[in-house]
């Protein structure tokens, strides 16, 4: 089965830009991951910073856009893995060794089959 593993920690950590020692120490340790994970890693990528982001929203059928992620929140969005795991069990004990440099929570998503 297929999850999406979606990781969520305070972007503050990591500077402006995400570019300071905290993310290239986060980055090192992703590759690590990655490479440990082998052929169960199907995809994922690190998300730039919420100032960047763009939201579009429906509410009662008319669509508007906003700048910024979705709602405002203690930890953003920062990045995501698609994961090749054989059970719900197997995707937490993969999900418990992503790396987060403080605090930080891991959202476990199964994807839905297209049949």
């Amino acid at each position: 089965m297929q999850y999406a593993f979606l990781i969520y920690e305070d972007e503050a950590i990591y500077g402006p830009n995400k570019s300071g020692p905290a993310m290239q120490e986060i980055v090192a340790k992703h590759m690590t991951f990655n490479r440990e994970l082998g052929s169960k890693r199907i995809g994922g990528a690190g998300l730039k910073g919420t100032a960047s982001a763009t939201t579009v929203r429906t509410a009662k059928g008319m669509k508007t856009v906003h700048d910024g992620p979705f709602a405002e929140a203690k930890e953003q969005l920062g990045g995501f893995y698609i994961i090749d795991a054989p059970d719900l069990d197997a995707a937490i004990a993969i999900a418990k060794k992503i790396p987060v440099l403080q605090d930080g929570a891991i959202e476990i998503r199964p994807l839905l089959g297209i049949e």
